[in-house]
């Protein structure tokens, strides 16, 4: 008998293991993530009922893989523009969640007696909420629509970034065990160092290269090039130091940025599927039943304080962004569980070997307790609400409405924080840019040119002069270039500004010349540096037309490669006017909806729901303010405005099946290509196509005839047929039978 590794065994058994529970999941309406828990949990080596997993180190590492594929396909759905359109009041409540729940995650665990790291840990792991279960849960209840979901769905982007910052920490803390606030600071710097890093040369060159290679590709190489892509900057991600998961995240949201992002996130679904249960299953293998029995106090607790916890936390960073009670409420109640993120930093406690074994199994079954309790939650929001306005007084409610209100008004913006704004913003990208040339130009470039070209002085003096020509472009954005020449004109117009507008603009050149003197005492020493950066300047200032030209190349690359894919679901966006509660939102036009085939006049939606029609998607056609008489088609996706009440009543309609006709017209019929011969009393003899009325009585098409021997392909609609002729006809079979039969009149009398 041939041996069968151990790997395909395990494997084997996990994936069966995972496919039964899956089924039973799914009939059950529950989290799949659940079933694969429980799945691993059977076949781990705690519970002796059923086969067991013989090796659970390569399942680790299968496990590992899963991790990667997960946060990379979290990566494709997070993309740094949706970031920056998140806006302050998810900003807000995702930042004061987090550290409302760091705070009371360590607190709990110094309460139970826990050491200082598990209690760090254990503050990670409930800061995360589960983007995976609160989407799911908003797709079953049916409020993606409401305006408390886009608000949601914000919180759960910044989260995003804040884990990954949290994992970069955590590991920080757990190597040097101590809040050590300079080494923290140290790797902040570094991430956000590598991130901008990444995120800019990945934008230059990704979404470029997938365009120029888009004729060679189809959905095999694609899938092949994504996933390599993703390794590559899993590599690089943990040559920096930093875990394999962080750089698998990092390309996702780069590719995010693409054109390809859609198809690349539906290739790479099956993929991330297969890991990420694996993934799932390895979390239950590492569950000790026995343990959690031991440890059911303090799961409740921790339950107890996730679930209170979250809820005060988001609806009280509601209320400070302004978002109203109700919305508040709402969303708090919608975030109180942990999920993958959670797991990962379970994960990553353990593999440090900083936390207690006691910890995963935790944070597993307080997981899942949540994550039975989500829909629950979601569901209380409104009666919890109502309950809320009534205890509270009159005036606290009337104070919040106007503070909702005043919150909400637009500001202006001074031209002096414009200016300051993008001084800043260009300081730090171009300081970023311009180091990473030089880090890179030391570490690999001069130590190629020494071993290969030229050694000594004259190899370290070209490998300045690359060096220098690939920062002049950034050099000079640094130097002279503005973004905001309007609001710098306007300041420049009041003389008693004009002195601080003279000293940004020195601040600015003397930032680039110190680079260009770092660049150099690489290789030089600091006066040689000095003399050649003073000789370099003068001649960027010679050259600055070309330079410049040179430089708006490529940011025209960069913003074209960063603005290429538009952002098609407008209901993420969720465009609010408050204190009016309505907002823009989008649905999908099933084949089967009685608007298909109606016209916006036919449907009357803003006299029947007080909704607006606003944008129509069909395609790659988008129409913009549709007129009255556009038609309603099957697969449309319309942008709708109004209110949530308006909308769920809209949603209704727009779901809801168009009753078949009593005479049968909308019942599938069978089609074929089917032959007819005309003969001497056919009803058809000595009449043209168009006459015969064939196309009405099959409801078919006349796609050929055969006459006097001659073949005829798509005949002319005059022809006129005669004894003898064979018609091919592509239409229902029994009504074209009936045809058949049916005989002339003079014939049957």
């Amino acid at each position: 008998m041939a041996h069968l590794p151990h790997l395909v065994t395990d494997l084997g058994l996990i994936l069966g293991a995972a496919g039964v529970m899956t089924l039973l999941f799914k009939k059950l309406k529950q989290p799949l993530v659940l079933g694969y828990i429980i799945a691993g949990l059977l076949v781990g080596p705690h519970i002796a009922l059923f086969p067991t997993i013989i090796e659970i180190e390569n399942i680790n590492i299968w496990a590992e893989i899963g991790v990667i594929f997960l946060l990379f396909s979290l990566g494709l759905e997070f993309s740094f523009k949706k970031l920056v359109k998140v806006g302050g009041a998810s900003s807000v409540m995702a930042l004061v969640e987090v550290v409302v729940m760091l705070v009371l995650g360590y607190l709990a665990g110094k309460l139970m007696g826990w050491s200082t790291m598990d209690s760090i840990f254990l503050g990670g792991i409930l800061s995360i909420s589960s983007t995976t279960i609160i989407i799911r849960a908003f797709d079953e209840l049916g409020v993606k629509s409401q305006r408390f979901a886009g608000l949601v769905f914000g919180v759960l982007i910044v989260e995003d970034l804040v884990a990954i910052l949290l994992m970069v920490l955590l590991s920080t803390v757990a190597v040097s065990q101590q809040f050590a606030g300079t080494e923290m600071l140290a790797a902040v710097l570094k991430l956000a160092f590598f991130l901008i890093v990444w995120f800019l040369a990945g934008i230059f060159l990704i979404p470029t290269f997938l365009k120029k290679a888009s004729k060679l590709m189809n959905d095999e190489t694609l899938l092949i090039v994504s996933i390599a892509l993703c390794l590559l900057m899993v590599i690089l991600a943990a040559q920096v130091g930093f875990s394999p998961a962080l750089g698998a995240f990092i390309m996702g949201s780069i590719l995010a940025e693409t054109t390809k992002a859609e198809k690349i996130e539906h290739l790479v679904a099956s993929v991330k599927d297969l890991f990420g249960a694996i993934f799932f299953v390895s979390v239950g293998i590492l569950i000790d039943p026995a343990m959690i029995v031991t440890y059911a106090g303090p799961i409740a607790i921790i339950t107890v304080v996730t679930l209170v916890g979250k809820f005060l936390s988001i609806t009280g960073g509601g209320l400070i962004a302004g978002q109203g009670l109700k919305t508040s409420i709402q969303s708090g109640m919608s975030v109180s569980q942990i999920g993958e993120f959670s797991f990962i930093i379970a994960t990553l406690g353990l593999t440090l070997n900083v936390t207690s074994d006691f910890l995963y199994p935790v944070a597993v079954a307080v997981s899942a307790i949540t994550t039975f309790t989500t829909p629950y939650m979601i569901r209380m929001a409104e009666p919890l609400h109502r309950s809320v306005e009534a205890i509270l007084p009159a005036r606290w409610i009337s104070k919040l409405n106007e503070y909702s209100s005043g919150a909400q008004t637009i500001g202006t913006t001074s031209d002096w924080k414009l200016v300051l704004r993008s001084y800043v913003l260009n300081l730090v990208i171009y300081t970023v840019i311009i180091i990473a040339i030089v880090l890179l130009s030391a570490r690999y470039l001069n130590p190629f040119i020494s071993e290969n070209v030229m050694n000594g002085n004259l190899g370290d003096m070209i490998t300045s002069a690359i060096t220098l020509i690939l920062m002049a472009p950034f050099l000079w954005a640094l130097a002279v270039h503005h973004t905001q020449k309007e609001a710098q004109g306007r300041i420049w117009a009041n003389r008693n500004y004009r002195s601080l507008i003279i000293v940004l603009e020195f601040a600015r050149i003397g930032i680039a010349i110190l680079f260009v003197v770092f660049l150099l005492h690489q290789f030089f020493s600091v006066q040689v540096a000095i003399l050649i950066g003073l000789v370099i300047t003068v001649l960027m200032a010679i050259f600055s037309k070309r330079i410049q030209s040179f430089y708006i190349r490529i940011e025209n690359r960069f913003m074209s490669n960063l603005n290429a894919r538009e952002i098609n679901e407008a209901a993420k966006l969720h465009h609010t006017l408050t204190p009016w509660d309505v907002h823009l939102t989008s649905f999908e036009v099933s084949a089967w909806s009685v608007a298909v085939g109606k016209s916006l006049v036919e449907l009357q939606v803003r006299e029947k729901f007080g909704v607006n029609v606003a944008v129509i998607e069909r395609g790659d056609r988008t129409l913009m303010a549709p007129t009255r008489h556009e038609r309603i088609l099957p697969g449309d996706k319309v942008y709708i405005f109004g209110t949530d009440e308006q909308l769920e009543a809209f949603k209704e309609f727009i779901e809801s099946e168009a009753v078949p006709a009593t005479d049968g017209a909308y019942d599938k019929e069978e089609i074929k290509l089917q032959g007819l011969v005309v003969s001497a009393d056919s009803v058809l003899l000595h009449k043209s196509i168009r006459e015969s009325g064939v196309r009405e009585k099959t409801k078919g098409l006349i796609v050929g005839i055969e006459k006097n021997g001659e073949r005829i392909l798509n005949p002319d609609s005059e022809l006129v047929f005669e004894e003898g002729d064979l018609l091919w006809i592509v239409g229902s079979p029994w009504r074209i039978k009936q045809l058949e039969a049916t005989k002339h009149k003079e014939h049957i009398n």
